[in-house]
This record gives structure tokens, C-alpha cells and sequence, in this order.
């Protein structure tokens, strides 16, 4: 780390992320990231752009014809943690590509200037990194999803009992068709993407797990046509193990999200 990168985290620090000279005014964040070759942990300053819930930095150094250190560091290893203002919270760091980087790399240079100038200088395209806070709310995902196939397995072995006669059998069926159609909408919708984006070694299972809505819709459609035992087991196969194979490849990653939420303070 050069003195003048030190100079300017010991005043970020002491001062809740305000710092002078060159940088005044600047909207800077800290970034610590894990080094690719020596696993230690570096930290830099680098100027940020906030975009809704993320927050983006740009591998710029200064219009140079090499990526900063910090770059290669967080391809090879994405968590990182960030320090902005009086705030530190870890977070996944995602490269953006195409259409994306490009809009939001012309952003910041119409706000800043010299971000253009820096593009510019070099012939290598400028990487834009999103920084993606992990909220509590991941891992609360991660217990919410066991809860709610608990009470989707409860549902369905009350139905597979056989205690009610038809007419019930098909209301309670259509109850738990509600049920789990609701929860893998939510899953598609809106859970999938955002873990996607977060960590990308997750898009085979979620794809599968994707593909596995799609059958599941269909046997649920049958099921709600016909309440017979015979529909009933088909879906419960099904269900069960697409319950834990999502549980298998999901739990894990959410566990492993360290406890740092968005809002902590500054160490």
C-alpha cells in the first residue's frame, strides 16, 4: 500500500469518511478485499456511485493500461468488505458487462469528468464492480425457506392421510396449490434473481431449480383437476425432492453470509 493510499484511510476513519486535499468532496468508499495470489487482506480507497440498494466502483486507476490490483483481487475472490461513512458492511462484488457497464460507466463520467478522461487514456475497458450489501435479510431467507417447506411437507402429509372424504381431500388440495404456486412465484420473481446476481456459482442450480417450478406447476395444475390419491403421490415425490435439493444447495451458501448487516458501524 503506498503512504498516500494509508494517509487517506486514516483520515476516512477519523473523520466518518470525510477526507482533504485531492479527494474533498469526493464520494469515497473504503474497499478491503482478499488478495488473489496472497490471500491477505488490502484495503483502497476508490470513489463510488450509489445505485439503488448497490453501491458501484470503478477499476479506473487514473486511465492506466492495467487493472489495479484491487480489481483482480475481487474477481478471484468476490466477498468483500466496505466501509462507507460511518458504516462497514460486507458485501458481494459483481463485474458488470455489456449494455449495463456501459450505461452506468457514462453515468459517472458525466458527473465526474475525469472518469472520461480516464477512459480516454487507455484502450482497456474500464471495469464497473457492483458492490451488493449481504443484508440480514438473505439469511433470514435462508430460515424462512426451511419454515415455509415445513409447512408445505406438514400440509401435504395431512392431505396424504386420507382422514377426510373427497370433497374435503379436493379443498385442502387446492389450499396447498395455492400455497405452493405462491412460493415459487416469489422464488422466480424475486428471490432467484438477486442470488443470481450475488453469487454467480449458483445459476446451475437455480436454473434446475427453475426448470423444477416449471414441472411442479404442472403436476400442481393436475391436482387441482383431479384430488386422486394417484396425482397426490406424483406431487409429493416431486416436491420432496425438489424441497431438498433447493435445501442442499441454498442453506449452505445463506449460512455462510457473515454477520455484518448493512447498518453496522464503523470498526
Amino acid at each position: 500500500m503506498t503512504d498516500f493510499n494509508q494517509r487517506v484511510i486514516e483520515e476516512f476513519r477519523a473523520n466518518g469518511g470525510k477526507v482533504g486535499g485531492m479527494f474533498e468532496g469526493a464520494p469515497l468508499v473504503l474497499l478491503t478485499t482478499v488478495g488473489a495470489k496472497t490471500g491477505r487482506r488490502r484495503t483502497n480507497p476508490a470513489v463510488y456511485l450509489r445505485d439503488g440498494e448497490r453501491v458501484l466502483v470503478f477499476a479506473s486507476n487514473a486511465g492506466g493500461d492495467a487493472h489495479p490490483a484491487w480489481y483482480h483481487n475481487v474477481v478471484a475472490n468476490p466477498r468483500v468488505t466496505v466501509e462507507l461513512g460511518e458504516e462497514t458492511f460486507t458485501a458481494r462484488a459483481v463485474p458488470l458487462e455489456g449494455a449495463e457497464r456501459d450505461r452506468l460507466y457514462a453515468r459517472q463520467a458525466a458527473i465526474d469528468p475525469a472518469f472520461a478522461a480516464y477512459q480516454e487514456k487507455t484502450d482497456r475497458v474500464i471495469p464497473v464492480v457492483a458492490l451488493h450489501p449481504e443484508h440480514e435479510r438473505l439469511r433470514a431467507f435462508g430460515d424462512e425457506l426451511v419454515r415455509i417447506h415445513d409447512y408445505l411437507r406438514g400440509e401435504l402429509a395431512r392431505v396424504r392421510a386420507g382422514e377426510a372424504d373427497s370433497a374435503d381431500l379436493r379443498a385442502h388440495c387446492l389450499a396447498f396449490c395455492e400455497a405452493i404456486t405462491f412460493h415459487h412465484t416469489g422464488e422466480d420473481r424475486v428471490v432467484f434473481p438477486h442470488l443470481e446476481q450475488l453469487f454467480p456459482e449458483l445459476k446451475q442450480p437455480l436454473d434446475r431449480l427453475r426448470d423444477e417450478h416449471a414441472v411442479l406447476a404442472g403436476l400442481v395444475e393436475e391436482l387441482r383437476g383431479a384430488a386422486d390419491p394417484a396425482t397426490l403421490e406424483r406431487v409429493a415425490a416431486k416436491m420432496e425432492a425438489h424441497f431438498a435439493y433447493e435445501e442442499e444447495h441454498l442453506i449452505p451458501v445463506l449460512n455462510s453470509l457473515e454477520e455484518v448487516p448493512w447498518s453496522a458501524g464503523r470498526r
